[in-house]
């Protein structure tokens, strides 16, 4: 393959959205985040709220994620991983891009012209952020940090059997609360 993948994996609030997104626009490249759900949708024919909520998150812990398993062992939310990882493959064999979030690093892991980012930042700058960005206020910002954090934990081991932020997952960590989101993405676009 000629072209180059960018998968961006990042902590609640960190930034790593819209640092995917700022990457993209300097290389000219496609970013996709939320143009995967839409995708993703289209290929299972899963309402699109289901399908954001779902192709990142493990709801209620293990034993309500359990409970929604057939007698094989099997959940829809197999079946979303499934087409997820079909889509991620699709678009990463299509041309360059950048892919955010949704197990991207692992499902492209044996692709050669992939560069993994796991975009970080500390509780206090995430919390800010979150504030400040997303207007989040009807709770502790810390607790939904922890919250968020813990079940995008949970959904990458489950579907990858690999520590979700583990610095050894990923050729490059960047810290986007001492850097800032417009450095991050020249660090990226300059290793690209």
């Amino acid at each position: 393959m000629s072209h180059r993948i960018i998968t961006i994996s990042r902590e609640f609030g960190s930034g790593g959205r819209t640092v995917g997104r700022m990457a993209a626009e300097k290389l000219g490249i496609p970013c996709y985040d939320q143009e995967l759900i839409d995708r993703i949708s289209a290929e299972t024919g899963l309402m699109k709220p289901y399908v954001e909520e779902k192709s990142e998150n493990i709801e209620g812990g293990w034993l309500s994620f359990m409970a929604g398993r057939d007698f094989y062992g099997h959940s829809m939310q197999d079946d979303l991983f499934l087409a997820q990882s079909k889509v991620i493959r699709e678009l990463a064999e299509k041309g360059s891009c950048i892919l955010v979030g949704r197990c991207s690093d692992y499902i492209l892991k044996d692709f050669d012209n992939v560069l993994t980012v796991f975009i970080h930042a500390s509780m206090d700058k995430r919390a800010e952020r979150i504030v400040n960005q997303y207007g989040e206020r009807a709770e502790d910002p810390f607790a939904r940090l922890r919250d968020k954090d813990k079940k995008r934990k949970a959904y990458y081991q489950l579907y990858t059997d690999r520590e979700w932020g583990a610095m050894g997952n990923y050729h490059l960590a960047l810290d986007s609360g001492i850097l800032g989101l417009e450095r991050c993405a020249d660090i990226i676009v300059s290793l690209y």
